[in-house]
């Protein structure tokens, strides 16, 4: 049988009977088409597939320079798309039976430094409608260490400014409520005010509902805030590109290093193992000992 054709079907099956977000059903198509480009050079169908064939491909991606955690989580879809297609009876055997997972680097995250971050909230030109939205975008980003996904699906009825807090839908479709500072909430509500009605166009009906918009009136993208942040952390010279995750890892970093609980943190950013919290930690203990380094005088 096609891959092609099961991969359709797969995704079909993961997106309306397992009810998984869009940016899952997204990260499962890239892989598997990845992994069908492989076949298709290898002149393999659904049935002439084994293990030997999905550790080459894993290997290949390695090959391609990709992170441990990349590959891994090629191998998670893998095994899914493998089981789909065993239930379905149209494969006799499981080739992704029994493979192990590689062992994942966990690489410290990038994050900006607080002059680093007043300097990039200082770039967008507050002055005109893109500007001050870019602006109250920036603060919400760093304010709440929301991920990108997030913020692009925030409605204006999400914000709770009597209580200071944010609703928003991470990932699983699960609800958590997150504290907004009082600066990124004045700019929000000037945005709402004095930008957010001179981004429609004349005669277009906008969402009423989406908190940011883009030029047309319309939901912006992830990839537009990607490419948005990233022409901001130029124009603010940032020793390191500047990437959507970086905001909520600096969130993350700053509360900590300011004396917050890691277990606070975690309920802030939506992580359901503390353990995927406790990276933050060892940003902090490399600070501290950048700092005793510089400092002290027996260093």
């Amino acid at each position: 049988m096609e891959i092609s054709n099961t991969i359709a079907s797969f995704l079909t099956h993961v997106r309306v009977e397992k009810g998984l977000s869009a940016n899952t059903v997204s990260a499962y198509r890239r892989d598997l088409v990845k992994f069908e480009s492989y076949a298709r050079k290898k002149k393999l169908n659904l049935e002439s597939v084994t293990r030997d064939d999905l550790v080459d491909f894993l290997s290949s991606l390695f090959r391609q320079k990709l992170e441990s955690r990349t590959v891994a989580r090629h191998l998670v879809t893998l095994r899914n798309f493998f089981r789909f297609a065993r239930t379905q009876d149209l494969i006799s055997v499981d080739p992704s039976l029994n493979l192990e997972s590689p062992k994942i680097r966990r690489s410290l995250p990038g994050y900006l430094r607080l002059e680093e971050i007043e300097r990039l909230l200082a770039q967008p030109d507050d002055k005109t409608p893109i500007g001050l939205r870019d602006r109250a975008m920036l603060d919400v980003l760093y304010s709440t260490g929301l991920r990108v996904s997030e913020l692009i699906s925030l409605r204006v009825m999400d914000l709770d400014r009597a209580v200071g807090c944010v609703r928003c839908i991470g990932k699983g479709d699960k609800e958590r409520i997150v504290p907004i500072g009082k600066k990124a909430l004045a700019l929000v509500d000037r945005y709402l005010r004095d930008a957010r009605p001179k981004l429609v166009p004349a005669g277009k009906q906008v969402n009423s509902a989406t908190l940011f918009i883009n030029r047309r009136g319309s939901t912006l993208s992830r990839v537009g805030v990607w490419k948005i942040l990233a022409a901001y952390g130029r124009r603010a010279g940032l020793r390191i590109p500047l990437a959507p995750h970086m905001l909520r890892h600096s969130f993350a970093t700053h509360l900590l290093e300011g004396g917050a609980d890691l277990r606070s943190v975690q309920l802030m950013l939506g992580h359901s193992d503390i353990s995927t919290t406790q990276i933050y930690t060892h940003v902090v203990e490399e600070r501290l000992k950048q700092i005793y380094k510089a400092h002290h005088p027996r260093a």
